[in-house]
């Protein structure tokens, strides 16, 4: 057997299995299933950019097995010396003329969708909905303004309208993207970058109600797991939260959620995190805590999880700053349990 079979078979088996795991991933995470006008724009873009490519690739093909058949060498030619075509002055200018409108054709759309994205002029606007987005290690801030609410890892947004987003990051360079919607934009110390997306309703119901943000950027250990979740509302539902979250009271309900705010406020969990919608804080605001669809940006909103990551907040997200400002494995069963009860009846939601 020949020595470069078995490692022909390794390499046959692991190009499979990257084609088949290239297919896998939510629909929501992808930037091929746009669900907005950005989207839509940026999509268009790169199908443009694609056929392009694919006509280059299947003319130069053709052209390639064409000569390869025609100008192949034969028998008793040996010596013979084709005809050489250099300085052939038509054929100079068909393969620079050529380049020169596939260029023209790929640059005069992106050059306009580039500048119709950078209108941010309407966020000046008392009645535009405006979005202060910071980005943390690893969490994600978001204020509504013109509202007075600030919250975080859930982002809550009208359908059919333009969302304004001035990005910033409070850390590290990171970058704000939603894959499905459009965007991803820097996020940086020194300077704030704005941009607008849209949220289309129909294709929002066709996603179930949600869509998935990333940092986009490498940024630290956690890099990976800096998620945030996207719920776009009909207006009149997106108007009710807004009210919603302005009155607001961080109420305990139960008695054990009663046992659970004196941990959290003991504890000095409060030093750090907010629980009213109003106030920004060095860590996620906890207003709405009970409404989120995910602990930590990347488990599922269940007690146990919540659990996990108050006792262990490095285990689930390493690096994180929650887990160098104060150590909580030595909370009992029954503290966790009553700190679990108080968070999860954070809620604004009828």
């Amino acid at each position: 057997m020949k020595k470069w079979l078995p490692n022909m078979r390794l390499f046959s088996l692991f190009s499979f299995i990257a084609l088949l795991l290239a297919g896998c991933g939510e629909p929501t995470v992808s930037a091929l299933r746009p669900a907005g006008e950005v989207a839509d724009m940026q999509y268009d873009l790169i199908m443009l950019a694609v056929w392009i490519m694919v006509v280059v690739i299947a003319v130069v093909t053709v052209i390639f097995i064409y000569v390869v058949f025609r100008f192949r060498r034969k028998k008793g030619e040996e010596n013979k010396i084709p005809k050489q075509v250099e300085g052939n002055h038509t054929l100079e200018i068909i393969w620079t003329v050529i380049p020169i409108l596939l260029l023209l054709i790929l640059v005069v759309p992106t050059v306009s969708a580039t500048f119709k994205l950078a209108d941010v002029k309407a966020m000046d606007d008392k009645d535009a909905l405006v979005v202060n987005v910071t980005s943390n290690l690893y969490w994600w801030e978001f204020e509504y303004p013109n509202q007075k609410i600030v919250t975080s890892q859930d982002l809550i947004v009208p359908t059919d309208e333009k969302v304004y987003f001035n990005l910033i990051s409070s850390d590290v360079k990171h970058s704000f993207w939603i894959p499905a919607i459009g965007g991803k934009l820097d996020t940086n110390t020194d300077n704030t970058n704005k941009f607008w997306l849209e949220f289309d309703s129909e294709r929002t119901k066709d996603a179930g109600g949600i869509f998935y943000g990333k940092c986009a950027e490498l940024c630290g250990p956690s890099h990976a797991l800096m998620d945030f979740k996207v719920k776009p509302l009909p207006r009149d539902e997106f108007d009710k939260w807004i009210e919603n979250m302005q009155n607001a009271k961080a109420e305990a309900k139960t008695d054990l959620a009663k046992a659970g705010e004196e941990l959290f406020k003991n504890n000095n969990c409060i030093a750090c995190h907010a629980i009213t919608p109003g106030d920004k804080s060095t860590a996620p605001n906890l207003a709405n805590f009970g409404d989120r669809s995910s602990i930590a940006g990347r488990l599922t909103f269940t007690e146990d999880n919540l659990k996990k990551w108050i006792k262990d907040p490095e285990e689930v997200k390493p690096g994180n700053k929650m887990s160098g400002s104060y150590d909580n494995k030595g909370l009992t069963n029954e503290e966790l349990d009553a700190l679990a009860e108080y968070l999860m009846g954070l809620s604004v939601e009828d």
